[in-house]
């Protein structure tokens, strides 16, 4: 028998070699990212000077400009080498870690974390589009394994960032800078091995059908496919079970309930190991177009009950409170898990036949918009509004779920229609 655990399927991902290398060096890029993550802000504060305002100030920018990242990736994509381009991204955050070590100057250390978060999301949009390519019909495999190293290589830098924190000094916060460079130009090196994965396109295009000769043409581009730009309109209210783990839930827990303040780590701990122990399983019962349009479903419910859940804390003790809390992070984590197989599967599955990683680069927007919008619509309009507040946005969320399901399976229908012989039956959506 076959073992699909995660340590075979790490050894043989599908993909073969190539997919193996890009593994690698995505966790060795991402415990790098956790060790910035984690130091960023008190360095900042501490090394820098930098006020609340002005600290404010920066991460709003710097996510404004991870939009633009997306998209400018998928469009350079369809003119230069993945690989080149995905080499190109690390040495370019390599170059502002290091402008970071000797820039305190606060409008050039604007500058600096905007042209890194830009370049963060370039390097996330063309590891994606390198998966898609290299995996194929397994891209839902393949995106299962990277998540889980992504997320093991976070927790293992913020582990190290916690060391180097301990001490507090400059030259600590030097070395953490520094590690996290190191990690860019190993990931460089990594990807330099590969081989540029075949095709400039996202999914190979059919033959032009005689039955339906209009459906082989494909829109000129994601700006003019209005269909694709709705599902990613809808994608991007659809992702934000991030920022509900990574604000939400901290900012409720200090100023609405009587929990600890003890239990927000909890909330990364929980995540962290769900999502290195669930999300092969997941993917594989979301798998394929059909089973992402199923799992769009199930994340709006999930949504719902955890919202119900972090609605419910506020008028508890500490120990209810705590709890309610804690499970709402679980719920939030199995939603997580099925935004990232839903998110990515759509995006190529409802991209035309033979259409360009563009596609892809304007999908990969809704989780930048999301990460710049997201802690503002939480902190200032639901939080605002008490519990009512979350039980509103998880019925939002559910409805929006219900409606992303129903489009994402007319155009489902509607791009396979060419390829389906007459008389076929249709298929059948759970």
């Amino acid at each position: 028998m076959r073992d699909n655990g995660l340590i075979a399927q790490l050894r043989r991902p599908p993909g073969g070699r190539d997919a193996r290398i890009m593994l690698l060096a995505q966790g060795i890029d991402r415990t790098g990212t956790g060790v910035w993550a984690a130091a960023s802000v008190l360095y900042f504060t501490f090394v820098c000077g930098l006020d609340e305002r002005q600290l404010g100030l920066m991460l709003g920018v710097a996510a404004v400009a991870g939009i633009a990242g997306s998209p400018l990736a998928g469009r350079a994509a369809e003119r230069f080498p993945v690989r080149g381009l995905l080499i190109a991204s690390h040495l370019l955050r390599l170059g502002t870690m290091g402008l970071m070590l000797i820039v305190h100057d606060f409008l050039a250390l604007l500058l600096v974390v905007a042209v890194t978060c830009l370049a963060e999301r370039s390097a996330k949009t063309l590891e994606m589009l390198f998966a898609s390519r290299v995996a194929g019909e397994q891209r839902g495999t393949f995106q299962a394994l990277f998540r889980s190293i992504a997320n093991a290589g976070y927790a293992v830098g913020a582990g190290i960032a916690a060391l180097g924190l301990a001490f507090g000094t400059t030259t600590a916060y030097q070395v953490l800078i520094l590690g996290n460079a190191l990690s860019y130009v190993l990931a460089a090196e990594l990807v330099r091995r590969t081989r540029e994965p075949a095709g400039r396109g996202l999914l190979t295009a059919p033959a032009p059908s005689a039955e339906a000769p209009e459906a082989a043409h494909a829109p000129r581009g994601p700006w003019r496919d209005k269909g694709y730009l709705l599902f990613v309109l809808m994608d991007m209210p659809l992702s934000l079970d991030d920022s509900i783990l990574n604000v939400g839930l901290p900012v409720w827990l200090v100023h609405h309930t009587s929990a600890p303040s003890a239990v927000v780590p909890v909330f990364l701990v929980l995540n962290t190991v769900l999502v290195v122990a669930l999300q092969l399983r997941v993917s594989a019962w979301a798998q394929g177009a059909r089973g992402a349009t199923r799992a769009v479903r199930w994340y709006g419910l999930t949504v719902l009950a955890a919202c119900a859940l972090i609605a419910l804390s506020a008028g508890g003790g500490a120990w209810t409170a705590s709890l309610a809390l804690l499970a709402a992070a679980m719920l939030v984590t199995f939603a997580e898990l099925l935004r990232s197989v839903t998110s990515w599967e759509l995006a190529v599955s409802l991209a035309p036949a033979g259409a360009g990683a563009s596609y892809l680069g304007v999908a990969g927007m809704a989780q930048s918009v999301q990460r710049a919008a997201g802690p503002l619509l939480l902190t200032g309009a639901v939080m605002a509004a008490g519990p009512l507040g979350w039980l509103a946005l998880g019925a939002a969320t559910t409805g929006l779920g219900a409606l992303q399901r129903r489009a994402s399976l007319r155009r489902l229908d509607a791009l396979e229609a060419p390829a389906r012989p007459a008389g076929a039956a249709q298929p059948v959506a759970c």
